[in-house]
């Protein structure tokens, strides 16, 4: 599945590294499903970076990053504006599509470093345009045991346990190619062979 980032700006009282308390505004970005789902994940996890203080989400938008790259250490993350060229047949020219890169590096040596690395994958030519510090101070992945279900709704391997006319033991019974008759209706149907009677004609 196709990963999408969502970009979220929020402003909270951060301690300093003097140990003063001052309100900044920082962006975060995380992958989610939609609008509503970036929202949620992002206040959840500013309530556990906060503990108990409060918070304002400025601003939530679809990012413009295609792929992060996270590793172990890095003190900054970098964004990257990679070219990726490729060839139109119909005109035959070079045709450069720029795409952006999120990754963690020390400088930005290591960073370019880590994207060579990276970008090993891919099998058409690429320049990098530009390297620099990102305003994004955290990435938050996707994770499954963060997703949670709608009110309403029961988990499919609960539902299976009911008798459920539609799916039944987890199964569809209309995917069965045949259903096998009961011993009941196998006798009524040897039990009725008495000849019916023909109809009458009228000259």
């Amino acid at each position: 599945m196709m990963q999408t980032w969502f970009e979220s700006k929020v402003k909270y009282s951060k301690v300093s590294q003097t140990g003063k308390e001052q309100m900044v505004t920082e962006s975060f970005l995380l992958d989610a499903v939609s609008y509503t789902d970036a929202e949620t994940r992002i206040i959840r996890k500013m309530q556990e970076m906060v503990k108990g203080g409060e918070f304002q989400i400025v601003d939530i938008k679809k990012s413009k990053i295609a792929e992060v790259f996270p590793f172990e250490n890095g003190e900054w993350w970098f964004k990257a504006t990679v070219n990726l060229v490729t060839v139109d047949e119909d005109a035959g020219k070079e045709k450069k599509m720029r795409t952006y890169y999120l990754l963690m590096a020390d400088d930005i040596k290591e960073a370019l470093q880590r994207l060579e690395e990276s970008l090993e994958f891919l099998v058409i030519p690429y320049v990098v345009s530009a390297m620099a510090v990102s305003t994004i101070v955290d990435v938050f992945p996707y994770e499954a045991s963060e997703s949670q279900i709608p009110s309403g709704y029961v988990p499919l391997d609960e539902e299976s346990r009911k008798d459920n006319p539609i799916f039944t033991d987890g199964k569809n019974p209309f995917d069965e190619e045949a259903e096998e008759t009961s011993p009941e209706e196998n006798q009524i149907e040897e039990n009725s062979d008495d000849p019916q009677e023909p109809e009458s004609s009228v000259e």
